[in-house]
């Protein structure tokens, strides 16, 4: 045989192999499962881990009838009438029983839920997986980010408690579980993704960031556990939206680094103060982010900076853009505020600020918004051209409790009684007042002492949801 040959025996004999030898590969990659847990997936180690820690929430609140008429007041004959029930306009007053979840992140008994779970309840239970049931102390239960702290007398028994998980870490696409009782037809679980990590449009509370699963939540999930394929805990089960009353696949929970920070201050038993640091923002206009280059208009546009405030102090200006705080991304003012709740007062953080064409780094330390002016809470008289509005002196602290704008000064309308002259003006709770006829108005006081000429035009300058506007009147 030539060499010639040889050669194309050998190609041929290659060529004849190589499908033989490509399906024993796949066959070696491609083998059939030999055993169990090489067939199924399953949660189950993990519920396993994670489920004891889970609790019902049964609260009781006592339920008042509904007001009297206006023709009567409250009055004997009013009551007389309510407690027979002749108008129909209430009832006496009653116990109603609500369930929710919770969750055990104290081996001594601290347990987290929801405050709209327990807010204005008589009594709270606790239930355990294991069946046994214990009365609840509530140390913290906190409106603005939707979180309740509460305690349960364990007699030195340990109980089994949730990690909290840094839920920063989290990424869209993770795995999660949800752990609650759902309808009260006993604990749940059902998995999901996450499928964003920062919702900062949605309304249920004043710090509005939230991590958005399609894990199925439904009523009496609140205050149950998200939970991590680690087993740690990343969220407290809060809202779903909903168009049907059950689970459509969008449901939220509030991060746990939002969570530690209650919890924090309810076992020191300290009060639950926000730090501040005195700036307020919006959107970047869009002209702003195209003529700067900055991608996708993210970050704060500074709008105000409170006068000796700490922003002001470390050097902020209107006009800067923030885009991140201790190099976490900040996408608006809602993550800003989420921001800077997850620490401590006396914290120093970190700002990454684009002003003009320069990035900065600026360091602000955290305070307690301050309470000056006093408050000084004051119903307008009658002879008053704002009469009916129950006002009160705007501090940070005020502003901040009211999710208000901290960096202005004025006077915070509280309340308007209907058919009076500020309800016919069209003024509102939140409408803050800064200026009368051209003059600054910041304390109860000013406003007192600001009386037009008789027959004289006069204007006042309100501001609404950070957008100034005028009354005028004459």
């Amino acid at each position: 045989m030539t060499r010639a040959a040889a050669l194309l025996f050998l190609f041929a004999a290659v060529l004849t192999a190589t499908p033989q030898m490509g399906q024993v590969a796949a066959q070696e990659t491609q083998r059939l499962p030999e055993t169990r847990e090489q067939v199924y997936l399953s949660y189950a180690p993990l519920v396993e881990k994670t489920a004891p820690s889970v609790v019902n929430i049964f609260a009781q609140k006592l339920i008042k009838p509904r007001g009297a008429p206006p023709a009567f007041g409250d009055t004997a004959l009013w009551r007389l009438f309510s407690d027979a029930l002749l108008f129909g306009f209430g009832a006496r007053e009653r116990i109603e029983n609500s369930l929710g979840s919770g969750v055990i992140v104290r081996a001594d008994g601290i347990i987290v839920t929801n405050h709209h779970v327990i807010s204005d309840a008589e009594g709270v239970l606790v239930g355990l997986a294991d069946g046994r049931v214990f009365p609840a102390e509530i140390l913290v239960s906190d409106r603005r980010t939707d979180i309740a702290v509460l305690r349960i007398e364990t007699y030195g028994e340990p109980l089994p408690a949730l990690e909290f998980a840094d839920s920063d870490a989290l990424k869209v696409g993770d795995l999660l579980l949800a752990i609650g009782n759902p309808f009260g037809v006993g604990q749940t679980v059902t998995s999901g993704i996450v499928s964003a990590v920062a919702r900062t449009g949605v309304g249920i509370s004043d710090f509005r960031f939230f991590i958005q699963t399609d894990a199925a939540i439904n009523p009496g999930n609140s205050g149950g556990a998200a939970v991590d394929m680690t087993g740690k805990l990343v969220g407290i089960n809060t809202a779903i939206f909903t168009r049907s009353g059950g689970s459509q696949g969008i449901g939220f929970a509030v991060p746990a680094n939002m969570v530690q920070t209650v919890v924090a201050a309810a076992i020191e038993d300290k009060p639950l103060v926000r730090p501040w640091m005195g700036v307020t923002g919006g959107p970047v206009p869009p002209q702003m982010a195209a003529f700067f280059g900055l991608q996708g208009a993210a970050g704060v546009f500074v709008t105000g900076v409170y006068e000796g405030g700490p922003a002001e102090q470390a050097g902020l200006q209107y006009g800067d853009v923030i885009f991140s705080l201790d190099d976490k991304p900040i996408g608006d003012f809602q993550a800003l505020r989420y921001r800077i709740a997850t620490h401590l007062v006396g914290d120093i953080v970190e700002l990454g600020v684009f002003r003009g064409y320069h990035h900065l780094a600026v360091e602000v330390p955290l305070v307690a918004p301050p309470k000056e002016p006093p408050a000084n809470e004051t119903w307008l008289p009658g002879i008053h051209i704002l009469s009916g509005a129950r006002v009160a002196s705007l501090s940070p602290a005020l502003a901040e409790d009211m999710n208000l704008d901290s960096a202005l000064h004025g006077v915070v309308v509280l309340e308007v009684r209907r058919g009076s002259a500020a309800a016919r003006y069209g003024l509102q709770r939140g409408d803050i007042l800064r200026g009368f006829n051209g003059e600054a108005v910041k304390t109860v006081d000013d406003l007192r002492t600001f009386t037009p000429p008789a027959f004289a035009s006069w204007f006042m300058v309100v501001n609404r949801g950070g957008r100034d506007f005028a009354i005028e009147g004459g």
